[in-house]
């Protein structure tokens, strides 16, 4: 048995956001090492239903399941309708995330309050669901998708970096209570990743490569994404990956 599907044949993970470009490409990685993938979207049917295709198409098992991220109800009916298709979660990855570019003056209450919920609530509330069968199993990954704006701010406005600062500060709370457990946590960084809708609807973002000379592709998130969780020792970490553009 290879190494990656000793640590990932018979787990079950749950990827949101799983239509876009990061999502997949993660639910492809997680589905080519043995996992079973709940492959979460919103309004994507489409592109969730392409992830899933393709996963099976390379001998994997995955399934779509839609659930509005700026629905606090939503976390617990997911999470139920995975565990009933597929069984418990093991590995959760809360990708599912929306920016609304403003200024600090042109932000809305309605605008700080949606990126809360949908970049910052839904990722605890699915953790606090899948958590408790996690520790009943004594094994456990979670990986939040942040963002460089968590650590630096961002063009994109000051509701867009708390929110995803939010998820750095909920990364190193739950990594010290759930390691005793079994259970790692830690937090991707990710910045001028060019096949996303997010930089995609920013193009200006991409005027200027980082160090490196050009910008990242999802695949190469992907592939931090699956080294994280395939590491127990790993956790309470914060992971930039972002060509060299800021340094931490």
């Amino acid at each position: 048995m290879s190494a990656d599907a000793a640590v990932f044949a018979g787990r079950v993970a749950l990827v949101t956001g799983g239509s876009g470009g990061l999502g997949g490409a993660i639910s492809r990685r997680l589905a080519a090492a043995g996992a079973s993938v709940a492959v979460g979207f919103n309004a994507s049917a489409d592109g969730a239903a392409a992830v899933v295709e393709a996963i099976g198409a390379a001998g994997g098992r995955a399934a779509a399941f839609r659930a509005d991220a700026a629905d606090p109800e939503a976390p617990a009916r997911l999470c139920d309708e995975v565990e009933d298709a597929l069984g418990p979660v093991d590995i959760l990855v809360p990708n599912a995330g929306i920016s609304r570019r403003r200024d600090v003056e042109d932000v809305s209450l309605e605008d700080w309050d949606m990126l809360m919920a949908v970049n910052l609530r839904d990722p605890f509330l699915l953790a606090r669901r899948v958590v408790p069968g996690m520790r009943e199993r004594g094994w456990g990954r979670i990986l939040f998708m942040s963002s460089i704006a968590g650590l630096r701010g961002s063009l994109l406005g000051p509701h867009y970096s708390a929110s995803k600062a939010g998820l750095i500060g909920l990364t190193h709370d739950l990594a010290t209570r759930l390691g005793p457990d079994g259970i790692t946590v830690n937090a991707l960084a990710p910045a001028l990743v060019a096949d996303t809708a997010m930089v995609q609807a920013n193009p200006d973002l991409t005027r200027q490569p980082p160090p490196v000379g050009r910008f990242g592709r999802s695949e190469e998130v992907a592939e931090l994404a699956f080294a994280t969780l395939s590491n127990g020792f790993l956790t309470n970490q914060v992971i930039g990956i972002d060509g060299g553009l800021y340094a931490h």
